[in-house]
């Protein structure tokens, strides 16, 4: 086949690396050509590209669209779509798969426009939702019910996000699939390798009990809700540490507010890392704590539940998919930061329970999470149009 990606930009991120992973397998595991059309990559939360090998970088084709941006500009956001028209007359693919609200909206429109024979959205995470004006939610809302009707079949990355769409009124059930979003699975089931490495690295000592987060510093992540919820934690137990990883818009706020509230000892920030160090992270971990407001399945979950580390998550979005409460974590009602201070202290002072609960999330997510995995699902769905 030949199959054209479209995104909206290529930072360090959970939709990225989908995509980034979706693009190789397709190339790579079943000999198909593939272009990845994608935005330039600005802002504070890296570049997933330049992580990338020359191997990766040979087995596809990249292609950056100058006015494809993330946010609303008429005059970027027409001569993107020339833009994109112009590239895929030139492509003539075979499948068009969008990611992303901006790229999903465009690339969608464009494609259906041509004929393109098979056209895919993957929702990542809905655009709309209670946190924006009114205004707004009613905006991104129509504009993907405007899309949905101009694309074959939509992909969720968890049960979760067809549900919100189908209520919402974008696309009818029988038009989606959830195909969970894939990783390299092997370097979390290994992560305990790592273990004291990293923790030296960081200065955290072998018997700090240590909560780690990995998000961007970005509105909606939560990082608020657990600073009040850290400070009662460390008044509780003073062994704990919190490992903080990612960077933001949000950074110095988020930096003050840790030394205002008088935790700065109990805090290691690490700042944006490479991909390839989250394993190692995650493993210098007791539990991680989720605090996004809305997210479609964050990977942080299933990453630190094949390095059998449990998980204490707002119950948001797909969290429920992989967080099993009482299971493989504990989920807690968003915003509630009395159950997330319970929650983390029951972890923290019992050492079996988080065993437990780790071993039981790493059995529940191997197969299912593994990127090889998703690509399969992923082409299945597009042979099935293509036929």
């Amino acid at each position: 086949m030949k199959i054209a990606h479209i995104i909206t930009r290529m930072i360090i991120g959970g939709a990225q690396e989908n995509t980034l992973y979706n693009c190789l397998d397709l190339a790579r595991d079943f000999g198909d050509e593939v272009v990845l059309l994608t935005g330039p990559t600005t802002g504070p939360e890296g570049k997933l590209l330049e992580s990338m090998s020359e191997a990766d970088r040979a087995a596809i084709d990249i292609q950056i669209v100058p006015s494809l941006r993330r946010s609303i500009q008429p005059a970027d956001d027409w001569r993107a779509q020339r833009e994109l028209t112009a590239a895929l007359r030139r492509i003539r693919p075979d499948v068009v798969h969008t990611h992303s609200a901006k790229a999903g909206f465009l690339g969608r429109r464009v494609a259906w426009g041509l004929r393109v024979p098979a056209v895919v959205h993957t929702v990542h995470g809905a655009p709309f939702h209670p946190y924006q004006n009114r205004l707004g939610y009613w905006l991104f809302r129509w504009l993907e019910w405007h899309a949905a009707a101009r694309c074959h079949h939509l992909i969720s990355v968890a049960d979760a996000m067809t549900d919100l769409m189908v209520q919402a009124g974008v696309a009818p059930r029988e038009k989606f699939t959830t195909i969970y979003s894939g990783m390299e699975v092997e370097p979390f089931l290994r992560a305990s390798e790592q273990r004291a490495a990293v923790r030296r690295q960081w200065g955290l000592a072998e018997e700090d009990l240590v909560i780690g987060k990995i998000a961007r510093l970005a509105p909606l992540k939560g990082h608020d809700a657990l600073l009040r919820s850290a400070a009662e934690v460390i008044e509780r137990d003073a062994r704990v540490k919190f490992l903080l990883v990612g960077n933001g818009t949000l950074t110095e706020q988020i930096v003050q507010e840790i030394d205002r509230r008088g935790l700065s000892d109990h805090f290691v920030r690490t700042g944006l890392v490479d991909p390839g160090q989250i394993p190692g992270l995650i493993a210098a971990m007791d539990m991680v704590v989720h605090t996004s407001l809305r997210e479609g399945l964050a990977r942080v979950l299933p990453q630190a539940l094949l390095a059998g580390v449990p998980v204490v998550s707002f119950d948001i979005d797909g969290a429920r998919e992989v967080c099993i409460d009482g299971e493989t974590g504990y989920l807690v009602a968003a915003g509630d930061t009395d159950g997330l201070t319970r929650r983390l202290l029951e972890l923290v002072q019992d050492s079996r329970l988080r065993q437990r609960m780790g071993g039981a999330g790493r059995l529940r997510c191997q197969e299912i999470f593994d990127h090889h995995f998703m690509t399969a699902k992923i082409r299945e769905v597009y042979q099935r149009f293509l036929r």
